[in-house]
């Protein structure tokens, strides 16, 4: 199995890269990638529950729907954790099943051969 990590940086500024992201997760997910969504920058938004309800990018699913799909076919969220803190965010914020992580956790992953793509 392969690893892959989908990095979102983008939220509500730029929701056509954050639903893409999602997409392309979902895809990896299940053809039995092992695949992390990491959200980091502007993207920490999306952990954030309730956050996505109103982000429907036409011609795609509802974001709340990829994010809740992704979670159910068994993909992992982690969080940035200053990018999380920075944008005034807490735990008591964060949205089911997703866990912050330091740099050390994603740097980690990575060095086990993890692909790594960006949007």
């Amino acid at each position: 199995m392969a690893k892959l990590v989908v990095s979102i940086t983008h939220a509500k500024e730029d929701a056509d890269k954050a639903t893409v992201g999602m997409v392309v997760a979902n895809a990896a997910v299940a053809s039995g990638q092992e695949t992390v969504v990491f959200f980091s920058t502007e993207g920490a938004y999306l952990a954030k529950n309730g956050y996505t309800e109103d982000i429907h990018e036409e011609g795609f699913a509802p974001l709340a729907d990829l994010i809740k799909n992704y979670q159910e076919a068994g993909g992992t969220i982690w969080v940035c954790s200053p990018c999380f803190k920075k944008r005034g965010l807490t735990e008591e914020d964060l949205l089911p099943g997703a866990t912050i992580v330091g740099g050390a956790k994603l740097v980690e992953f990575l060095s086990q051969g993890a692909a790594c793509i960006t949007y």
